[in-house]
């Protein structure tokens, strides 16, 4: 009985002094050489690429408008332009504006009554890339026609309704007044 439980003691011991020894840190089985991340480059440069060539083929065949390009890699064109004034919605304003969305030849795809007027905190809540710098550049009472590409406007994940991955889309917006955010509480408490 004792010989039992001293071979059991020695082999309790045994399992303890080889787990305490330093063990090296394992291995990853596969290692990523990169190629996803750099074939994902390549293929988004492509649709960027290919955007940009229906966007420019858009702005030739349409000699009478004036296509300005933004820093953001977008494009717009002044339907209606407010010149006498010089304010523009900053961080801290609330803007009042009616859009409609189509894509890029000219097929509606939400109409402004669908998307109703719409009222944006500046730069404090989440709408489209694009719109959301597009806004900053309008003067009250202005109506621009954006041209968005994808990665501007839903991106690969589309709107999931009707706007699919990866669309460039036509935006038309007509800033209608924009107030102080600190106003527009006013307003609401009253």
């Amino acid at each position: 009985m004792r010989l039992y439980i001293n071979i059991a003691l020695l082999f309790s011991l045994i399992l303890i002094l080889g787990s305490c020894h330093d063990k090296q840190p394992r291995r990853p089985v596969s290692r990523s050489s990169g190629t996803f991340m750099k074939e994902s480059v390549i293929r988004n440069k492509k649709l960027i690429a290919a955007e940009e060539k229906i966007i420019d083929s858009i702005i030739k065949n349409n000699p009478d408008k004036i296509f300005l390009a933004s820093k953001k890699g977008y494009w717009y064109t002044y339907e209606i332009q407010n010149q006498s004034d010089t304010l523009r919605p900053k961080r801290g304003d609330v803007a009042f504006f009616e859009y409609e969305i189509n894509d890029l030849y000219g097929n509606v795809i939400y109409t402004a009554l669908e998307l109703r007027p719409q009222k944006y905190l500046v730069d404090k809540q989440e709408i489209m890339m694009g719109l959301r710098d597009g806004i900053k550049l309008m003067r009250k009472n202005e109506k621009v026609t954006f041209l968005f590409p994808s990665h501007i406007a839903y991106g690969y994940l589309g709107d999931k309704n009707r706007i699919g991955p990866n669309i460039p889309i036509s935006c038309t917006v007509t800033l209608t007044d924009f107030i102080k955010e600190e106003e527009f509480r006013k307003t609401q408490n009253q």
